[in-house]
């Protein structure tokens, strides 16, 4: 019996000794995961690093890829060097001269050309065989050089002044505007002739007294009126014009400019 009791004391001592070891099992089974956690993430860490290293050696060829797919893939060339800096080249304009302006043309081609190389960097040629003007931007930083110099031509081809015509490259808020009388109202035959007669006046009076007035130039050929100055001034003459081609008389237009140039004369 006492072997027996020493047996099962041995047994006891062996069942009691399981739980123990599965409960240590169990604790280092649970310590365990900690260990794969943290390798997990310092793997996870390594593939961060790995990803953010191949994402920047991926960005570079794509920038260059994207470089050439703006330059040539799109169909369009790089910007040259000279366009960069801010100077236009190669930019080409045609102006028409009409017949009866050729021979002023001519004479007064030196005081023509000479400002608009020198103020504005233009190219200029007279072109005979066209009947024409042309310009081109060489070396001009302005972009809108070549507009005035197109401006210039334009006025001085509709029978203006060089001199009058030359502040359209020294101002920049002076305009050219062009209408005709049949525009204001249908004429024919001596109804016209008077118009223009009363746009005019006995040698040139009315015409030189709205000059004047309105700070402006006027040039009127045969049914054709030009106007050169600012967008106030334009319509000031205009508005005295229309009034003489509706039949009103020029000493009520003389008034009412009177008036207009007083008022002018307080704003500024």
């Amino acid at each position: 019996m006492a072997h027996k009791s020493h047996r099962q004391k041995a047994l006891q001592a062996q069942l009691e000794a399981q739980p123990t070891l599965s409960l240590v099992s169990q604790k280092t089974k649970k310590q365990a995961p900690p260990k794969v956690v943290e390798q997990s993430m310092d793997v996870d860490d390594d593939d961060v690093v790995i990803s953010s290293t191949t994402s920047v050696t991926k960005g570079e060829p794509s920038s260059s890829t994207a470089g050439t797919a703006s330059g040539s893939g799109s169909g369009f060339a790089p910007l040259p060097q000279s366009q960069a800096n801010g100077v236009l080249k190669g930019e080409f304009r045609r102006i028409p001269i009409p017949p009866h302006r050729m021979t002023p043309l001519k004479k007064e081609w030196v005081n023509l050309y000479t400002p608009m190389v020198d103020m504005l960097g233009l190219q200029v040629r007279m072109n005979t065989m066209r009947r024409a003007v042309e310009l081109k931007a060489s070396h001009t930083v302005d972009s809108g050089a070549i507009q005035k110099g197109a401006d210039f031509v334009k006025a001085f081809s509709l029978g203006f002044d060089v001199n009058d015509a030359l502040a359209l490259l020294r101002l920049d808020d002076l305009y050219l505007d062009s209408f005709e009388i049949k525009d204001v109202k249908t004429l024919n035959g001596d109804h016209l002739s008077r118009a223009i007669g009363r746009i005019a006046g006995e040698g040139g009076k009315v015409k030189f007294s709205i000059e004047n007035a309105s700070r402006t130039r006027i040039v009127l050929a045969d049914t054709h009126i030009h106007i050169l100055g600012s967008v106030q001034n334009i319509k000031i003459a205009r508005d005295a014009i229309v009034s003489l081609i509706l039949g009103s008389p020029p000493g009520k237009v003389y008034a009412h400019l009177k008036m207009v140039g007083a008022r002018m004369k307080q704003r500024f």
